[in-house]
């Protein structure tokens, strides 16, 4: 979806589940580009057939979504929305502006690999800093540093990320976990081990402190942002 901007109408897509935050990054978005064609959803709901009719040039996104109207917004919704648009638009430029960056990890190989402008925004970033987010991702450029640290520091295999989502959000044991991934007990046992080294746990340490490990690694995991 990259076209010569020069010689058309700008068009971006803004979704966000917040009224305030939509209205306000609307009116910075009129402010800087005034020609430019904006439209809006404030749900997970129909995006995707939305932007394959629509071609815009940039998607500007939270990542904490509801799928629908009526429905608790949660960052897996845009998440994995922001996944099947990585998947499905390889050369789409995106900004993701949200709260909750550090959640983008869960999708790092789709980030890494993706061919369009990719640019992070935190929330609490100044208006001009927003801005020139804005201005990179339509140039087709990558800015990520906000969540490079955590990218950096973790290396996270897939099935530990099931096995994090499995234990902490549905609340299996691991004997249910092997059964469910159709692994070994021990081979989950193993997941677990390459998990806690990833995040920095010394499981020896905090037996001899007397602190259950399974806790501290869902607290680690959560501060990384592999959960919610």
């Amino acid at each position: 979806m990259n076209k010569d901007l020069s010689h058309t109408r700008l068009q971006i897509f803004v979704i966000d589940g917040h009224e305030i935050c939509l209205s306000g990054v609307l009116r910075l978005l009129h402010s800087q580009y005034p020609h430019a064609k904006i439209m809006t959803a404030n749900t997970a709901e129909n995006v995707l057939n939305q932007i394959s009719l629509l071609e815009p040039d940039l998607v500007i996104m939270d990542i904490f979504l509801p799928e629908k109207q009526g429905v608790i917004a949660r960052n897996s919704t845009g998440i994995q929305l922001l996944k099947d648009l990585l998947n499905n638009y390889p050369k789409l430029n995106i900004v993701v502006q949200s709260e909750h960056v550090k959640k983008l990890v869960r999708i790092k190989s789709a980030i890494d690999t993706h061919k369009g402008g990719f640019t992070v925004a935190d929330k609490s970033l100044s208006s001009q800093e927003m801005l020139i987010r804005v201005s990179w991702a339509l140039q087709g450029l990558t800015h990520i540093k906000d969540i490079q640290s955590t990218y950096s520091e973790l290396e996270i295999k897939p099935e530990c990320l099931r096995l994090l989502n499995l234990a902490f959000q549905e609340g299996l044991q691991d004997k249910a976990i092997a059964e469910n991934i159709c692994v070994s007990e021990r081979m989950v046992r193993h997941y677990w081990d390459k998990l806690q080294e990833a995040l920095g746990i010394d499981c020896h340490e905090l037996k001899n402190q007397g602190k259950n490990i399974r806790i501290i690694t869902q607290i680690r995991a959560r501060e990384a942002g592999l959960i919610d």
